[in-house]
């Protein structure tokens, strides 16, 4: 073996006892284009850290999605502000900058079903990913569950440490059913470790003075949206369901494309 052939072989090596893989691979490409292009050592180092960085980063953000839990891919992009009017294009897109999660707001999403607060909540969690932050999807009722859970199994602390790690912690469907006291108590314990630490994007389909039917309870619900509420871009959606428009855009179509035919009926 010759002396350069076994510079390159303790170079391989070192990038992979360094758990530098990508750029092992792309070692041999590289020498080749600086080879050829004349480039500089401190350039020829730099595009090869450049593609193990850049690899580096599509892990962690593959990871950061996977962690997050999403229930569908939506974007900003697929959300249709025409269709709802009653949204502010840009408080939507000032929200995108992640700049909320600075101090710890909240974002409150108030809407009857169907307006696009959970696309709209998914969509701003897509946008806190991409910016390097930890995201955790949930509905109100599969966070209550899992604490009762974990109540039962002893790990309570464990799961309140869970719920308070993510950067944006995304609470979906509030209200669409009575949450019993054991389980209003646990969701006022995660929303209170969050409290001016970390932020929260919660949909609900009940107005804050609906919240002690949700949960029985004045006290805790006023304690909740005190929390909530200290810091918070609320955001009230109105007009009528996306879905609901849709099914009936569906049947017009039906009924506009089957017709009788001319002076008879139908047999």
């Amino acid at each position: 073996m010759s002396p350069k052939d076994s510079l390159y072989q303790q170079l391989r090596s070192h990038l992979a006892y360094l758990k530098l893989p990508a750029a092992a691979e792309a070692l041999p490409a590289a020498l080749e284009h600086a080879s050829g292009s004349g480039q500089t050592h401190t350039e020829f180092l730099e595009q090869l850290l450049a593609v193990e960085v850049d690899a580096t980063e599509a892990r962690r953000l593959a990871g950061r999605m996977r962690f997050a839990n999403f229930p569908a891919p939506w974007r900003l992009a697929d959300f249709d502000f025409d269709a709802q009017p009653s949204i502010d294009p840009a408080l939507i897109r000032d929200l995108a900058s992640c700049h909320y999660t600075a101090d710890a707001t909240n974002i409150l999403f108030i809407g009857p079903p169907g307006v696009g607060k959970t696309m709209l909540a998914v969509a701003l969690g897509h946008e806190a990913v991409e910016a390097g932050l930890r995201v955790y999807y949930t509905t109100a009722a599969d966070l209550a569950a899992r604490c009762r859970k974990a109540a039962l199994e002893g790990r309570w602390a464990t799961t309140m440490r869970f719920f308070a790690g993510p950067a944006v912690l995304i609470i979906d469907e509030l209200g669409y059913l009575p949450m019993p006291t054991a389980d209003a108590n646990a969701l006022f314990q995660v929303i209170s470790q969050r409290y001016l630490k970390s932020s929260i994007i919660l949909t609900t389909n009940r107005g804050a003075n609906a919240w002690g039917d949700i949960f029985g309870d004045t006290t805790i619900a006023a304690a909740m949206l005190d929390r909530l509420l200290h810091r918070c871009a609320v955001i009230n959606i109105t007009g009528d369901s996306y879905r609901l428009r849709a099914h009936q855009a569906r049947n017009q179509q039906h009924t506009t494309t089957i017709q009788p035919p001319p002076g008879g009926e139908f047999r």
